[in-house]
């Protein structure tokens, strides 16, 4: 009995350390840099495998870049307009061209049909361009 304790505590500690690791985050730019109006965002995933979009496969999936937007409720569609950036060919980065002002930029990582993993999958900065 002690030891079947002692393997389902273990098991449960691998889950929840798993778990924990999984994120994603804007590695650059810096939070509140200002940058040129031409820059490249690059994005981190940890926990998940970066894959081109194509099917729905339990921990992979794609990068995208949300520009002045919301997080997209987990479970829905990111929707294809030019301020939810899709890296469908399973990029890290992207480059990215804005007129001066500030900037709310959201990674926000989603499933290989596109679908958000909601706000445990995204990171928000913000940035203003020169």
């Amino acid at each position: 009995m002690r030891t079947q304790v002692a393997v389902w505590a273990f098991g449960s500690m691998l889950l929840m350390s798993s778990a924990a690791a999984q994120s994603v985050r804007i590695v650059e730019p810096r939070d509140g840099a200002s940058v040129a109006g031409s820059f490249t965002v690059k994005f981190e995933v940890k926990g998940m495998k970066v894959a081109p979009a194509g099917e729905a496969t339990p921990g992979v999936g794609h990068h995208h870049l949300l520009i002045n937007q919301d997080v997209v409720p987990k479970g829905e569609e990111i929707p294809f307009t030019r301020r939810h950036i899709h890296l469908n060919k399973g990029q890290s980065e992207t480059a990215v061209t804005l007129a001066p002002g500030t900037y709310k930029l959201t990674a926000l990582f989603g499933d290989g049909a596109h679908k958000s993993l909601g706000t445990e999958f995204s990171h928000t900065i913000t940035n203003t361009v020169k």
